[in-house]
């Protein structure tokens, strides 16, 4: 199940290993789209997508596996490619499926069925759903084409599928130039942060259309968020995505929808108000069907939340202070200039700005047990993404480094925190390594304090990228297209 990286090989004999495991990862492509095209089944490592990857990030993907586990071992692709063929035998309903997940489980709790048997019934539930009814595609609009806007944007397309689950049908902006669709086209192929796009995007002015990777985007221009007719593009009861920031409160989202053709509203900011400020992996199962707004709170929120239940409901957290060490945002002044913001209005490029963050009160909404114990600041630094969250804790009951460090590794691995918590343990990660983490936080187990009972942890976020991750599956579970996760 797991290779033992060898010792002492030969050249040819290591140089004929590799090729072999280059030809099972290419056999594996085509059995991976075929799941994800036919079957709406998406499948990770560990967390790490499978989905429309090269032979090289398949194999990258089997050796991430040897973070997660024991020893220096990593995922055979020999037993990867014989559970993907075992599931392309199904005809799988939809699902989401870890197989680095799902061999650890195998490994542990075989008892004698050969790997085959064990997948059958692992997925037992799932398997002869393939096009069954009770799945419908949603439409989604997404209001502001920002940083997360089209990083959200990104995650959609990528996530299409067979098309029954999101389907971004419609972006809304204000309309900044003649060529401004050629330009919103351009900034959605091209980010100097997060790279090129991955696929096709084509550009249709007559109709005021982008096409990307199959997906048919209607742009509409708008400066009143009331007076838009979302029907007239065939657009029904859809979820709309607010990344303005512009309106907090219940009052002003309310106005999207007064429009024909919203049904609901998800703000990528802390909601003010009585709005219910969701953290995914923490209070979803808060969202009923009676809601019409949410808020999907803060990335710095997201980040720290589920580390800090993690640690309350095992050791218990008396206070502390939330220390945010945060790239600049699109808010800050390139140069100096006035800003009706303290200290922002000073370069952002070049300095340090102490500023306030919300992320410590608002973190009680999501995990009220929090209320009144801790107090947050933030630290604007030079950099263009990815933050540090730093918890300084005084905690009920005392521990060590080696144990609140082995704890959260287990949560990460194995609790239904996984994909809000990962954990890396290596002296030599910077902030650059975790652009394009999917994680709403990382812990940085190298970094950790632990003194009795007083703990300070370390925790890396793309505060772009992985924010927009947790908002996206706010959306599937507030419109109900969620599919299942495996292993259980």
């Amino acid at each position: 199940m797991w290779k033992v990286l060898p010792v002492n090989q030969k050249p040819d004999q290591c140089l004929g290993e590799w090729i072999d495991r280059e030809a099972l990862a290419e056999a594996m492509i085509p059995m991976i789209g075929q799941l994800y095209r036919n079957n709406n089944v998406v499948t990770s490592i560990y967390g790490r997508s499978l989905i429309n990857r090269s032979v090289i990030q398949i194999l990258k993907a089997h050796r991430y596996a040897r973070h997660r586990i024991d020893g220096d071992v990593e995922l055979s692709v020999h037993d990867t490619f014989q559970v993907l063929k075992t599931m392309g035998e199904l005809k799988l309903g939809a699902a989401s499926i870890d197989l680095g997940r799902m061999m650890a489980k195998f490994g542990k709790e075989a008892n004698g069925r050969s790997l085959e048997q064990f997948v059958r019934e692992e997925l037992e539930t799932v398997s002869g759903q393939q096009n069954a009814a009770g799945r419908k595609g949603t439409d989604v609009v997404l209001y502001g084409f920002g940083r997360i806007g089209r990083l959200l944007a990104r995650i959609l397309i990528e996530k299409t599928g067979g098309g029954d689950g999101l389907r971004l049908r419609a972006i809304v902006v204000r309309k900044g130039a003649d060529n401004d669709l050629v330009k919103r086209a351009s900034l959605l192929r091209r980010d100097s942060v997060h790279g090129p796009f991955n696929g096709t995007i084509t550009v249709d002015e007559a109709n005021n259309t982008l096409s990307a990777n199959g997906n048919l985007i209607q742009v509409i221009y708008s400066n009143d968020p009331a007076s838009i007719d979302y029907t007239a593009y065939g657009i029904e009861n859809a979820l709309l995505v607010d990344n303005t920031g512009k309106w907090r409160d219940a009052e002003g989202l309310g106005q999207h929808l007064k429009c024909p053709g919203i049904n609901r509203v998800v703000l990528t900011a802390p909601g003010k108000g009585e709005l219910k400020n969701i953290v995914h992996g923490i209070n979803h199962a808060d969202i009923s069907p009676d809601d019409k707004i949410i808020s999907a709170a803060s990335c710095t929120t997201n980040a720290i939340v589920p580390v800090l239940k993690a640690v309350d409901d095992k050791y218990g957290i008396v206070n502390g202070h939330v220390e945010t060490v945060h790239s600049y945002t699109n808010d800050q002044n390139l140069i100096d200039n006035f800003h009706k913001g303290s200290r922002r209005g000073r370069s952002a490029a070049l300095n340090m700005v102490i500023t306030e963050t919300g992320a410590a009160t608002a973190a009680a909404k999501a995990l009220p047990v929090l209320k009144g114990k801790l107090t947050g600041n933030a630290i604007r630094v030079p950099t263009p993404n990815v933050s540090m969250a730093i918890l300084n804790l005084n905690l009920e009951k005392s521990t060590t480094r080696e144990e609140i460090n082995e704890y959260l590794r287990y949560m990460a691995l194995h609790s239904d925190l996984h994909k809000q918590i990962d954990y890396v343990n290596s002296q030599e990660v910077v902030s650059t390594d975790f652009v394009g983490s999917r994680h709403a936080g990382v812990v940085d187990a190298e970094a950790t304090i632990s003194n009795d009972n007083r703990v300070v942890l370390y925790v890396w976020y793309d505060n772009e990228f992985g924010y927009s991750c947790q908002v996206v599956r706010v959306m599937e579970d507030m419109v109900g297209v969620n599919p299942p996760a495996f292993p259980r």
